[in-house]
């Protein structure tokens, strides 16, 4: 993926703009303070910086509708994100950024803690960021940098990660999930059980696997100790030689012709599931909808390794004070209050305030994105496609199920320029 800071476009997990097809509408909030909005004299405008998993033009008209705050995205791939974090710490408002992302940017003194003691819905938040856990009491593997980790700072302006809760929050949670691998069923026609499955000599030419450094390693770590060569301490914090190790086993099935591809952003991984190029690779949860919405069989396949997580959150620049601050915190309060919530569990996501998000979906949607149960009725997309038929059963279940069953998350790790070196000279070998 080139990268871009257009206000809108192709980047990573790119799916709530340029296929909003799929997205589902919920009912309007209405404003954080229950009056609506009045006109002011000073355009509320908020520069944000992204890589389109929480963008759509419906979330920031509704926004804009609620609130009177004018949002411009900024969209870049996840490294890209970073870059300007680290570079252009006043060309952006508003960050949405992954977790694992933190361990670089908060040691540059570019990003802002929030105050919890501002957040609404702060205690409301699924115990998945708070606690390690589902709902329902399940632990959450912690392997890589699990969110709950790296939360919370010491102090308002402290750059070291504290252990315990405080008031001051890294990123403000907002939308996350359990990745696995897709698979075309119809062209495997058999089961598919493990992350092993990715090197089986079976799909030589048809297997494909992510090109970001920080995510690809971990769904190659998933696919190494499933197929008993290697068993990790830690996948998302790897020894030089377990870097060597994995990229060594990545390197001979590359050689071999095992890939067809190494893709970076939605649309290449949609396009090469979709033709039959191949049949099993990595995949995001949107990726996988938005195949099946083309009438082409699509699995985002369980295994029994568990699956590789993610999570991002909203932070504001060093540089955001006064009123753009104010409007900062009004629009993540806004954002949590249950509008973007719906919109994101409709994409395959799930939000991290569940109650506000539960409360503008239909109990029937809810039963079918969060609990697993067959659909009531025919799940579509705002334009009218269908997206599954009345019957159908979310792959993996339901939530519980489903993030109860996360073994890992996407890392930094203590050794990633050498992985990431490691990583680039796979890709071109």
């Amino acid at each position: 993926m080139t990268e871009t800071t257009k206000k809108t476009g192709v980047s990573r997990r790119t799916l709530l703009k340029g296929t909003a097809g799929l997205a589902g509408l919920a009912a309007g909030s209405g404003a954080i303070t229950g009056f609506p909005y009045v006109m002011s004299a000073e355009p509320k405008v908020l520069r944000y910086l992204g890589t389109a998993v929480n963008e759509g033009d419906d979330i920031s008209k509704q926004c804009l509708k609620d609130t009177g705050i004018k949002i411009e995205y900024i969209t870049a791939t996840t490294d890209d994100v970073t870059k300007r974090v680290m570079t252009q710490p006043n060309s952006f408002d508003v960050l949405d950024t992954e977790y694992f992302s933190l361990k670089k940017l908060v040691p540059s003194g570019n990003i802002l803690a929030l105050d919890a003691k501002k957040i609404k819905e702060f205690d409301n938040i699924t115990p998945v960021f708070t606690k390690g856990e589902t709902p329902g009491g399940k632990k959450i593997g912690g392997q890589g940098t699990a969110p709950w980790k790296v939360l919370y700072l010491e102090g308002k302006d402290s750059k070291t990660f504290s252990k315990t809760p405080t008031e001051f929050v890294t990123l403000i949670p907002t939308v996350y999930n359990a990745d696995t691998l897709g698979i075309r069923p119809d062209l495997i026609k058999r089961p598919i059980s493990s992350w092993a499955e990715l090197l089986n000599p079976e799909f030589k030419g048809k297997a494909s696997i992510l090109n970001i450094p920080s995510i690809g390693i971990m769904d190659a770590a998933m696919v190494v100790e499933a197929t008993g060569k290697h068993k990790y301490a830690d996948k998302g914090n790897m020894t030089k030689e377990e870097i060597d190790l994995t990229m060594k086993v990545m390197t001979e099935a590359k050689k071999a012709g095992q890939f067809r591809a190494f893709w970076k952003d939605f649309n290449e991984s949609v396009n090469l599931m979709a033709s039959g190029e191949t049949v099993i690779q990595s995949m995001w949860s949107p990726a996988v909808t938005k195949v099946r919405s083309m009438g082409i069989a699509c699995t985002f396949q369980p295994l029994k390794e568990g699956y590789r997580s993610w999570a991002s959150g909203f932070c504001v620049s060093k540089g955001v004070s006064g009123p753009k601050l104010d409007w900062a915190y009004e629009f993540v309060n806004w954002f949590l209050s249950g509008y973007a919530g719906a919109y994101l569990n409709r994409q395959g996501y799930y939000s991290a305030v569940l109650s506000t998000a539960k409360a503008n979906m239909e109990p029937y949607e809810w039963a079918y994105w969060m609990e697993g149960k067959p659909a009531e009725k025919d799940i579509k997309a705002p334009d009218g496609s269908l997206l599954e038929k009345a019957g159908a059963v979310r792959d993996g279940g339901s939530y519980e199920d489903r993030m109860g069953a996360v073994a890992c998350w996407n890392a930094v790790m203590d050794e990633n320029d050498y992985m990431v070196r490691k990583w680039n000279e796979f890709i071109a070998a």
